[in-house]
């Protein structure tokens, strides 16, 4: 046996090796195993180098395209032709992917030695911080790591679920069905035009959902098989691949089902971040809207503790008022015992006498008041007569004296009683402060209507007295100050307006937002306009214009006080 040799041609045998030339002729020996098993190891690393050199040439030919120059219309149609000796386009691609991986992780890629150790690792290349981490427990495990030490580091960083295999029998049984020479078929589709008819299945299908049946007229027509029944005929619904093909398929959908997985997955945990976030808005919403609400609430119990007070005031007042009329009415019925009761030891009867008889002299001269009413002195006449009617009235009190009763009332301008007498008293002594603070104003150089009316109102009641204690120049004064007012109010005067006819007009009541004013043709702030501003049953809070720049500028009024301009 003659054979030609590359390598050291002692290499191979210890003894018996003639060698002639380039030809070695071997005569009956036995190898070594350790050179055999080193020449062996060798010639698969420099197979391993020579494929890396060819994956290197294919992706020049590749990038470049030279192909072309061949006149091949695509690499893949290369690869099919060219080198389908060595695997053809499959070989070449997993050629390909085991550079890319080789490529991904960097440094790491001196330790994968061929294609077969980095076939495990190709579906991690999309992820190259896992693809190096399994390389790393590889090398981890084992310093020259093999093809299975790959794919178990790969199953530990990505786990992957093992294909389902159907176990099949060992000795399949086979059966035979009975079909004649030609399947008999029929049509059952309703809306096929040969509906009902059968016919022959002469000749093979021209793809996997037709086939060509022979009808009993000889025709031959190309039906759907769909539109057929012939359960004896196993009418293909799937296209078959080769072995090679279906397993890189198969491959495939387990990569696209654990890319759905994975993406849903992430899918998942978006919508669950999305859910989150949407709900935390809602509960700082809710939050911003109770504490709002609890705002409200709170201004409301603000508003009604208000009221509160305001209403136990007015029942403080009331009891107050109940306190002093009943002491009133006490007052009375002593004044009305008085006369009839025993002095005692305190007065003698004597001391009586004489007593009865000045307050007698003393009557008789305040009957003769009246005329002084009526013709008042020169100077200061008002004054005087207003001291006289208190005094009368502070006797009439203590003696219960009519005529003095009356003679007070005269003077004073009021009711014979005696409570409208200490009522008409207690006014009259604010008179000197009003005649006082109202001349104040006016005195001013910057005097306006709203200075003499912010002063005015509060001695409304004795209006007619102080304006009877100025002056002519000072009343021209503030009737000019009036006019000059009324000029700037675009609403007609209304001067014989009744007070039945205040509070409403046309059916309109006074409510929130109405623009009022007084309905007493006789108060100072007829002409005034105010605006209600909150509504309380039968009472209302009105802003005047003429208080826009003093501190208070609302005050409280029954409805039936105000009239709707």
């Amino acid at each position: 046996m003659v054979n030609q040799t590359i390598s050291n041609p002692s290499a191979l045998c210890t003894e018996n090796n003639a060698v002639i030339g380039n030809y070695t002729v071997k005569t009956a020996s036995t190898p070594d195993y350790s050179i055999l098993n080193a020449s062996i190891q060798e010639t698969f690393t420099a197979i391993d180098r020579f494929e890396w050199q060819a994956v290197r040439e294919i992706l020049q030919m590749r990038d470049q395209e030279l192909y072309l120059e061949a006149g091949y219309t695509d690499f893949k149609e290369y690869c099919q032709r060219e080198l389908y000796a060595w695997g053809g386009y499959r070989r070449i691609n997993q050629l390909l992917g085991a550079k890319k991986v080789i490529d991904t992780v960097g440094e790491l890629g001196e330790h994968i030695k061929n294609e077969r150790q980095a076939r495990p690792l190709l579906r991690l290349v999309k992820e190259p911080e896992k693809l190096k981490e399994a390389v790393a427990i590889a090398l981890q495990e084992n310093p020259s790591p093999s093809e299975s030490d790959f794919a178990a580091a790969a199953q530990k960083v990505v786990p992957q679920l093992p294909r389902k295999k159907i176990q099949e029998p060992l000795v399949p049984k086979i059966q035979e069905p009975m079909v004649p020479e030609f399947p008999t078929v029929k049509v059952t589709s309703p809306t096929h035009h040969r509906h009902g008819e059968s016919g022959t299945i002469e000749a093979d299908p021209p793809n996997h959902w037709q086939q060509i049946v022979t009808f009993a007229d000889g025709s031959k027509e190309l039906v759907n098989n769909a539109d057929l029944d012939a359960p004896s005929v196993p009418f293909s619904t799937e296209r078959t691949y080769p072995k090679e093909y279906a397993e890189a398929i198969a491959q495939i959908r387990e990569q696209h089902q654990q890319e759905l997985e994975r993406l849903e997955q992430e899918l998942r945990i978006g919508l669950q971040s999305q859910a989150t976030a949407r709900a935390e808005e809602q509960v700082q919403q809710e939050l911003a809207s109770l504490q709002q609400l609890f705002q409200q609430q709170k201004q409301q119990n603000i508003e009604l503790q208000q009221r509160l007070d305001e209403m136990e005031a007015l029942r403080q007042l009331e009891y107050d008022n109940q306190q002093l009329k009943q002491r009133i009415q006490e007052l009375e019925n002593a004044v009305q015992e008085r006369p009839t009761q025993e002095w005692g030891n305190t007065l003698t009867k004597q001391a009586a006498k004489a007593l009865n008889k000045e307050v007698k002299r003393s009557l008789d001269k305040t009957i003769d008041l009246r005329s002084l009413a009526q013709e008042p002195p020169k100077e200061n006449a008002q004054e005087c007569l207003r001291l006289m009617g208190i005094a009368l009235g502070n006797l009439a009190s203590a003696m219960n004296n009519t005529q003095a009763l009356q003679a007070a009332a005269l003077l004073l301008g009021s009711e014979p009683t005696p409570i409208a007498i200490a009522y008409r008293a207690e006014q009259l002594q604010l008179l000197p402060q009003a005649v006082s603070e109202i001349r104040a104003v006016l005195a001013s150089p910057a005097c306006s209507w709203c200075d003499y009316l912010s002063v005015a109102q509060e001695y409304e009641v004795i209006k007619a007295d102080y304006w009877a204690e100025l002056t002519t120049e000072e009343i021209e004064l503030i009737t000019a100050l009036e006019k000059t007012e009324s000029s700037k109010i675009t609403e007609p005067m209304v001067p014989h307006e009744t007070p039945a006819e205040s509070g409403s007009s046309d059916g309109e009541v006074i409510g929130l937002g109405s623009i009022v004013a007084h309905a007493d043709i006789y108060c100072a702030l007829y002409n005034a306009r105010g605006e209600v501003i909150e509504d309380i049953g039968d009472e209302v809070w009105v802003a005047w214009q003429h208080w826009r720049d003093r501190g208070k500028k609302t005050d409280r009024y029954f409805k039936d006080e105000l009239r709707l301009l």
